[in-house]
């Protein structure tokens, strides 16, 4: 890294909390090295509380932009210039583009997941699906897989500050798309079993299984689940959560966050160079497995 910071190297963040877990900079960094690009590539811990100031700091310091993780996600778009369409459409941004002075944001989250699925050959398109959440990740998933052709969706969220977020999500999903989206009480065990039951793939869309939370789920027992279920969870850090350890244990296939992490970053990757991603070369070069 040494060798290659020049004068001339700009900047991109990672603005989040907590964020020392994130394995975006060592995949951004190896990506900017492979492709010559001269950017170098840092993790903040910015949480509600700095996020103004940070996100001036883009301005400040010209920095080519930032990726954006919770809890900033859903806050973060009172900050900047412009939104992308899907953005606008899903009310979170993981990425900020600077362009001379204007910050857009862009979310890459649900793109990034749709495309780790097809990655591991597994297709969701006219089928049903469960996921719990309805924070930024959870939101663009919720959207983009929408978009990209579910048939029905069924959404648990808590009757918590993000529940009015799930009620806008379904409806969204229910007025501009062909998909058919429930909203049910995360606390309803009873529904989310026969939600799930019902169901092609099963999403956590949450921090659920992630420190401080390790070893939790909100699964109970493996009786929610079945060998044909495909399980998929956003955390990556772990990598195997109590939820998918549980999973893999009856037969289930299993997705950790790693895929999304990487197809995400990519993506992000391409809006701040105009390059793709060497996804096999990182795949290879970082052990990442999902």
């Amino acid at each position: 890294m040494a060798e290659r910071i020049t004068g001339h190297t700009e900047l991109i963040g990672l603005m989040a909390y907590p964020i020392r877990h994130s394995s975006s900079p060592a995949m951004q960094n190896e990506a900017f090295s492979k492709m010559g690009f001269d950017y170098a590539y840092l993790a903040f811990e910015v949480d509600n509380s700095n996020l103004e100031d940070a996100v001036q700091s883009i301005r400040a310091l010209k920095m080519r932009g930032s990726n954006v993780s919770m809890p900033n996600k859903t806050v973060v778009h009172k900050y900047l210039d412009k939104l992308s369409p899907a953005a606008e459409l899903t009310g979170a941004v993981n990425t900020i583009v600077n362009d001379n002075g204007i910050l857009t944001g862009h979310i890459t989250d649900g793109t990034g997941f749709m495309a780790a699925l097809r990655d591991n050959e597994i297709d969701i398109k006219g089928k049903k699906i469960t996921i719990v959440g309805a924070g930024g990740a959870a939101t663009a998933i919720e959207i983009q897989s929408a978009l990209d052709g579910v048939a029905e969706m069924s959404v648990f969220n808590r009757k918590d500050e993000f529940w009015e977020r799930a009620e806008r999500n379904v409806k969204a999903i229910n007025e501009k798309t062909n998909c058919n989206a429930k909203l049910f009480d995360l606390d309803n065990l009873e529904m989310l079993k026969s939600e799930i039951a019902a169901s092609c793939l099963f999403v956590n869309a949450t921090g659920m299984g992630m420190k401080p939370l390790e070893g939790q789920s909100y699964i109970p027992d493996s009786s929610y689940l079945r060998p044909d279920l495909v399980v998929a969870d956003v955390v990556y850090s772990p990598a195997e959560t109590a939820l998918l350890k549980m999973a893999k244990e009856i037969g289930c296939k299993c997705m950790n966050g790693f895929g999304m992490m990487l197809f995400q970053g990519s993506a992000a990757f391409e809006l701040w160079t105009g390059k793709p991603m060497p996804i096999e070369y990182m795949k290879e070069t970082l052990g990442i497995k999902y």
